[in-house]
């Protein structure tokens, strides 16, 4: 992915294609390309999991599709398994979105609040509830003690995601009186 960046955005600076490139090969990044593949259609699960969605579940489907690359690799080799994935992720690759929508709401969150005052946002577990395989986390981003937002989701990092996104537009409105662009 770093190669197939750098030679479709030369001028960009390291720090862009690092972002450029967590975007494409975070666990969201390979589930979409997962997703753009059908993956998750030939994944044998148990009924439990395939009931609540296991096809579709980003973690997952990011999982399974890393094993489908290591598989292209030792079957095929580095040339079939990097032209592969080249052109699966031609239009992440040719994307020229902005820096700020390539990065996790919590990487620009911490950007945020740092650039501001150098306080960092802390993540506090506010509850947890549901059977083991059906959780639901609730999570407050505090800054400098104060709650900025709660995000919900079935995973920890859903939910801290969820919030972080919260906080950084209640900041917006706070600085400006508008939502972020």
């Amino acid at each position: 992915m770093s190669e197939a960046l750098f030679a479709r955005h030369p001028a960009d600076d390291e720090g862009l294609l690092s972002a450029r490139r967590a975007a494409i090969v975070s666990a969201v990044g390979l589930a979409r390309l997962a997703a753009r593949i059908d993956l998750g259609a030939y994944l044998l699960l148990g009924e439990g999991e395939a009931q609540l969605g296991g096809r579709r579940r980003p973690s997952l489907l990011a999982s399974a599709f890393e094993a489908v690359v290591g598989a292209i690799y030792l079957d095929l080799g580095y040339d079939a398994v990097r032209a592969w994935l080249c052109d699966l992720a031609e239009p992440e690759i040719s994307a020229d979105h902005p820096v700020s929508t390539l990065k996790s709401p919590k990487s620009r969150l911490q950007e945020l609040t740092q650039h501001a005052g150098g306080i960092r946002p802390e993540y506090r577990v506010l509850e947890v509830a549901g059977p083991d395989h059906l959780r639901t986390f609730r999570v407050a981003v505090v800054l400098d003690g104060r709650q900025l937002a709660v995000g919900t989701g079935p995973s920890l990092r859903i939910a801290e995601t969820a919030a972080a996104g919260q906080a950084i537009e209640t900041l917006a409105r706070e600085t400006t009186g508008e939502p972020p662009t």
